[in-house]
């Protein structure tokens, strides 16, 4: 079982509280009727599915139902980071790979 910890209600919680909303960060068409069925199916229809650190967005909706951002490891389901909507995570591929690298000792 995972245990997620919500950024508005500042509390680590059961994973059954919380419904995860897919990809985060992705932006809406600024106009929506000048786009083509192909840029709006894109918008709809079209996710990221990375083997690795992946930004999700979540709903604590058996708690303070406020939506908030999780980066999680898909192959391990760890989750690294929590923050609120508008934040940016400081969780990234290359912050990984940059901290593999110095726990290896190896330079850039």
């Amino acid at each position: 079982m995972l245990h997620i910890f919500c950024p508005h209600c500042g509390e680590l919680r059961s994973e059954e509280e919380f419904h995860a909303g897919g990809q985060a960060h992705i932006a809406r068409p600024l106009d929506p009727n000048a786009c083509t069925d192909e840029e709006w199916g894109e918008y709809l229809f079209f996710r990221d599915n990375p083997r690795g650190i992946h930004h999700e967005l979540w709903i604590h909706a058996a708690g303070c139902r406020q939506y908030f951002n999780v980066t999680r490891h898909t192959v391990s389901y760890e989750i690294l980071e929590t923050y609120k909507i508008g934040e940016r995570p400081s969780v990234t591929e290359a912050t990984v790979a940059a901290k593999k690298a110095a726990d290896q000792g190896v330079t850039a």
